[in-house]
């Protein structure tokens, strides 16, 4: 791990290992449900359409999520304590938090990130703005086990997980990272987290099939990505976006369908497409307020506090980790 500091931040670099996207592609590919992970979308492309998405009117998550923050910034800070050590895993351009600064007034701010000049840029960009915080960045792959690279005597760690991204997991999944956050936090941790709650099908659907389609260009934008990364020969025309919640599973599912028989090349490797077949691209668990505080209680969390918009489609939840003293 190196640790250096770069103008007026801190920086540690665990030189995590980058996704091997071919090989992830590929073994998808062979699945007998076609899959790719979602952490694919995000090429600078792919980001800057997922950043139209959160503007969508259909797309309630982002500004929904913002809201609840703002309105209840007091009680979060309450909750999480003065002068607590407030980490960030999968930071991105850390614009969320800063709802929460002011009212909280962390000890110091760590955001984790996998994606080096992005987390450096960010944490610089915020240090510039909040001059009198204290900015730890960590170049991690959050999902996997790891000590803090920075700690406090006497200092509460509290996370950040906005977004609803836990619900981007597996339920075992999920589970298993929020175990691994429980064990990083240590005694006496709070973890502030984001989640999407279930709601009408019909809001659910909307919102992943917005009627300028920038949705379906996000989706289809992962073939634009792999044609020009890994030699493959995609034809975007031919695959349609589908997105759909199925309620048997609580989960939003998004598919890229082929609209025709087709044989398509990446790299070397051949895969043939029937007509209706799809390759699967991202699951978006919702839950209830209790279904949710149940999983966290799996992974030894033990919920604390949660607030919800006044239309009951979106929640932030406040964990604790129990204390082991005595």
């Amino acid at each position: 791990m190196n640790n250096v500091c770069a103008e007026d931040i801190q920086f540690y670099d665990h030189h995590p290992k980058p996704a091997d996207f071919f090989t992830e592609v590929l073994d998808g590919l062979q699945q007998s449900q076609a899959r790719i992970p979602p952490k694919f979308f995000y090429d600078a492309e792919g980001s800057r359409l997922f950043d139209a998405i959160c503007d969508l009117p259909e797309y309630y998550p982002t500004r929904t999520e913002m809201k609840i923050l703002r309105d209840n910034a007091h009680e979060i800070a309450a909750c999480a304590g003065s002068e607590c050590l407030l980490i960030e895993p999968g930071s991105g351009s850390s614009e969320k938090v800063r709802v929460l600064l002011d009212t909280l007034r962390p000890h110091a701010y760590m955001p984790m990130d996998i994606s080096r000049e992005h987390l450096v840029g960010a944490a610089q960009r915020l240090s510039n703005d909040y001059p009198w915080l204290d900015v730890h960045a960590a170049c991690v792959d959050f999902t996997a086990p790891m000590e803090l690279p920075y700690s406090a005597a006497g200092v509460k760690n509290v996370a950040f997980f906005p977004g609803s991204s836990i619900g981007n997991f597996e339920r075992a999944d999920a589970v298993a990272f929020l175990q691994n956050l429980c064990t990083l936090l240590g005694n006496n941790g709070g973890l502030l987290i984001g989640v999407d709650l279930k709601k009408e099908p019909a809001v659910l659907n909307a919102a992943y099939n917005d009627a300028q389609g920038i949705t379906a260009a996000f989706n289809l934008n992962l073939l634009t990505r792999m044609n020009r990364e890994l030699d493959a020969n995609f034809d975007a025309e031919k695959f349609d976006h589908h997105a759909f919640y199925n309620e048997s599973l609580g989960r939003i599912e998004m598919h890229l369908v082929s609209q025709s028989e087709q044989t398509v090349h990446v790299g070397k490797r051949k895969f043939s497409f029937n007509s209706g077949d799809s390759i699967h691209t991202e699951n978006s668990y919702k839950y209830s307020v209790d279904g949710f505080r149940q999983l966290a209680s799996q992974a030894g969390f033990e919920p604390a506090a949660v607030w919800t918009d006044d239309d009951a489609l979106f929640s932030v939840h406040y964990l604790v980790t129990a204390s082991q003293d005595g």
